[in-house]
């Protein structure tokens, strides 16, 4: 698919989770240009590491990959697609261009832009993390990716210097799917241990202890071992993905659920709970301030 080892990528979103992904590629030598909507932090990006910044109106016959790491499917495909007077970068990549949507994106919309770029004769692999900030800065991501496994194959090199565990998934939108899902089940499982000690504490446990108990027996969890402790009842609540953009993946998989005729029970207690949480602790706050709403509201 490549010509050359180091193909040429433009990275698009410099948010939380893009910079050090874009900073671990230009590390891996890789020829990167970045581009976000706000042009200060793209000055001071490319200032502060010495990078290339390129604006997607540009011609971009040289880019081989375009990855995007951006808010959700609607700005995705703005970006791809256009809006207002911006044409978007679809009419100007060359044929056999890679698209990596690496957004927490809706999976039906995933689904469907694969069959449009597929149309355009370029190529589409949706392929969401997990692991937040830090794990993004070492590059020990999770990626799951939707999309063809020869596609998948060529491109893995890249996302080696992103992640350590990838995995082909299935086809277009299932990377996306299975993030949903993915932080569905953390959304539940750190309401659920916010809860468990917040009951324990009124009872009277330590609830230190409390999470000890927890990692070695059934009840461990990713919330148990690597936010109770660290985020909740130490109160610093800085894991590193906020309480906003749980719902917003909550919202993704009880809406996924619906498309496959799937009731999701569970799924709609849960999203009512973090969205009253969300109200309460306002949007800009860490998810593991879950613990808090919890303590203060029930």
């Amino acid at each position: 698919m490549f010509k050359k080892d180091k193909p040429n990528i433009l990275f698009i979103g410099l948010g939380m989770m893009g910079q050090p992904m874009a900073l671990r590629l230009i590390q891996a030598k890789y020829p990167v240009f970045v581009h976000d909507a706000n042009q200060e932090t793209v000055k001071n990006y490319c200032n502060k590491i010495d990078a290339k910044s390129l604006l997607p109106s540009e011609d971009l016959s040289s880019i081989d990959v375009v990855i995007t790491m951006l808010p959700d499917s609607e700005i995705v495909e703005g970006v791809i697609f256009g809006v207002d007077n911006f044409p978007g970068i679809s009419s100007k990549l060359k044929p056999g261009s890679v698209v990596i949507d690496m957004s927490s994106s809706e999976p039906m919309r995933s689904r469907a832009l694969g069959t449009s770029l597929k149309k355009m004769d370029l190529i589409y692999l949706d392929a969401p993390v997990s692991g937040g900030v830090r794990r993004a800065i070492d590059g020990s991501l999770a990626i799951m990716v939707g999309g063809a496994l020869e596609a998948f194959v060529e491109v893995k090199p890249i996302l080696e210097n992103l992640g350590k565990n990838i995995f082909h998934v299935g086809d277009p939108g299932s990377g996306h799917a299975i993030k949903a899902l993915n932080n569905y089940l953390s959304a539940i499982t750190t309401l659920s241990v916010a809860e468990a000690l917040i009951i324990g504490k009124r009872f009277g446990l330590d609830p230190n202890k409390m999470v000890d108990v927890f990692n070695s027996s059934s009840g461990k969890s990713n919330a148990t071992e690597n936010k109770a402790k660290q985020f909740m009842l130490s109160e610093s609540f800085g894991a590193g993905f906020t309480a906003k953009l749980m719902v917003k993946d909550i919202t993704m998989a009880n809406q996924l659920g619906s498309a496959v005729n799937s009731s999701m029970e569970l799924g709609e207690a849960s999203l009512n709970a973090w969205r009253n949480a969300l109200k309460y602790l306002g949007n800009d706050v860490d998810h593991t301030a879950i613990y808090r709403y919890v303590e203060q509201n029930q």
